[in-house]
């Protein structure tokens, strides 16, 4: 199991990680969720060993990564986000190569080699030089040579950055399957491939925890009201017609690719929650064509960026 506890991470004067906490069952894949500059990857680099905590501490099981370094870094796989290859070496040689660095014996190493060959699925390219691979049998490859040495704990920074939606796709499935038997912990600041492939999310937002539970956990807590969506003609001007309808609190104009349409999001005020008779009934007075109105229910995308620019959307709940 893999135990983040209070982790704080300073550079000079810019506070990177602030009192970070979270755990990680094994069989769990948990994906941290934080736009670029969260503390996302200052956070990865603690739990990998590779920059010390000013406080708190990380622990792999019993061990503590940065007082038992050499044995707890032996039970984690890391696949940063930019993985690194010798480009010159074939693949087979390549995995091998990282086999031994991570201290499996030789007489292991053949039969590990070709374990995690297999599992990551480059066997077809075993003989051929790492540099001239696509960036999606890149990462397979950073994959297998990251649980080479069979690793407890799996870490994976951005590992779906760069790809095509076909190595996307793929790479979602590798990563489910090599979480079946290890803690795996998923870094990504794309919400959806959070969604699609975590378990359980960790928002962080200005080196701070900001949430953490399952998606629906989440959205079921927020305290964001439902939006309304009116598709409505551009003439009449809808602004004026929707911002006066008793009990609106905001609206906002979208473009839609039809000429002549437009989309309104509406947000109520604290209190309603189904304003659309209200609407129906004030577009018709105006002779608004309206051609769809719906409501939005709160959603993982529009909590993440509620959360990023005010933290209290969930309340005490988070």
């Amino acid at each position: 199991m893999l135990s983040v506890q209070g982790v704080h991470k300073s550079f000079g004067s810019i506070r990177a990680v602030r009192g970070v906490s979270f755990e990680v069952r094994p069989g769990q894949v948990v994906g941290l969720l934080g736009p670029n500059g969260a503390g996302k990857t200052t956070t990865i680099r603690m739990i990998t060993g590779f920059l010390p905590p000013d406080d708190g501490r990380v622990m792999i099981g019993e061990l503590d990564v940065s007082r038992d370094s050499g044995e707890a870094r032996a039970r984690i796989g890391y696949l940063p986000e930019s993985a690194p290859h010798y480009p010159e070496m074939k693949v087979r040689e390549f995995i091998a190569h990282r086999a031994a660095l991570f201290g499996v014996e030789r007489r292991e190493r053949k039969k590990a080699v070709e374990a995690a060959m297999d599992r990551c699925q480059v066997g077809t390219v075993a003989s051929r030089r790492v540099g001239v691979l696509s960036k999606g049998f890149k990462q397979r490859v950073g994959l297998a040579a990251a649980i080479v040495h069979g690793p407890s704990v799996l870490v994976l920074d951005e590992p779906t950055n760069g790809l095509d939606p076909t190595q996307v796709r793929e790479a979602r499935s590798l990563i489910r399957d090599l979480a079946k038997d290890r803690t795996l912990l998923f870094s990504s600041h794309v919400l959806s491939e959070v969604e699609r492939v975590c378990d359980r999310v960790v928002m962080i937002a200005g080196g701070e925890m900001r949430a953490d539970g399952t998606p629906s956990e989440l959205v079921e807590r927020t305290s964001l009201t439902p939006l309304h969506v009116v598709e409505c003609a551009r003439s009449p001007d809808p602004m004026p017609i929707l911002r006066k309808v008793d009990g609106v609190s905001e609206a906002r104009l979208e473009p839609v690719s039809d000429e002549g349409w437009v989309r309104v999001r509406i947000t109520p005020r604290a209190g309603q929650r189904d304003l659309r008779e209200s609407i129906s009934v004030a577009a018709r007075g105006a002779g608004l064509a309206v051609r769809e109105l719906t409501i939005e229910r709160p959603s993982l995308e529009r909590l993440f960026a509620e959360l990023i620019e005010r933290p209290g959307t969930l309340g005490g709940g988070a």
